[in-house]
């Protein structure tokens, strides 16, 4: 009222309601939405007015507000809980645990290395050939206890693996059974211009030639057929090339 001034004015500049402004004036504090609108609407007028907003803040608050039950207790730090056996039991595994999981790693660690240490043993041992097991096998005892020197050699030159190559020079008939009776070549003419040599695996090898047009190779030897008037049949193993009787002689019909 002194600085003439009037409602209207203040209400623009501080956007807050005449009917508000005069509740404020006239302390009647009912009026108000609460008391954290009345500290609000007092600070802003006052500061309107170029009065001690925090002065009539703090009288407000003194005079009208009812200081609640927590403004009355002190502060104190809340009290530390005892730990219970659940939350003791969560701080991390108990050490009978920790011991019984290391053993275990320990052990698992242990069989791996067995294991590797024998497949490293495998892999440097080299297997017995097939030789040396024949003869193991094929061993017989004479009298006294001797052992038999033809028996042995037989079967191990018998159960040998053997590689046969044909490489022809003319047309010639070929009949070629390996040793589980399979017919490798079905008794064919092979020429040389439309024949590709190859190789051929087995223990034993029975072979009929038609002519003599043909070297052979048995385990990378190279090996002639002599001349004849009639067909040639040889039986082939590790031991060496042997001739068929005719009555012996293979046939792929």
């Amino acid at each position: 009222m002194r600085a003439r001034i009037d409602v209207s004015e203040i209400e623009a500049q501080t956007k807050i309601r005449a009917k508000y402004l005069r509740a404020l004036e006239n302390e009647e504090w009912d009026l108000l939405p609460g008391p954290t609108f009345v500290r609000s609407f007092l600070r802003t007028y006052a500061q309107a007015l170029g009065l001690d907003a925090k002065a009539l803040v703090d009288e407000y608050r003194m005079s009208y507000e009812q200081p609640s039950e927590l403004d009355h207790q002190p502060v104190m730090s809340p009290p530390r809980r005892a730990p219970t056996r659940a939350s003791s039991k969560r701080q991390g595994p108990s050490r009978g645990y920790v011991i019984a999981v290391s053993a275990f790693s320990l052990l698992i660690v242990a069989l791996i290395a067995a294991l590797i240490l024998h497949k490293e043993k495998a892999a440097e041992s080299p297997p017995p050939s097939a030789n040396s097991r024949n003869l193991y096998e094929s061993r017989s005892t004479g009298r006294g206890g001797h052992v038999s020197k033809t028996s042995t050699t037989t079967a191990a030159g018998t159960n040998a693996r053997v590689t046969l190559s044909l490489h022809p020079s003319a047309p010639v008939y070929v009949c070629l059974i390996d040793a589980a009776g399979s017919k490798r070549i079905p008794g064919l003419t092979l020429e040389p211009g439309s024949y590709t040599p190859r190789d051929y695996h087995s223990t034993r090898f029975e072979l009929l030639l038609g002519n003599n047009a043909v070297k052979l190779y048995v385990d990378g030897k190279a090996l002639s057929v002599p001349a004849s008037s009639k067909p040639i049949g040889y039986s082939i193993t590790s031991s060496g090339r042997h001739v068929l009787a005719a009555s012996q002689q293979p046939t792929c019909k």
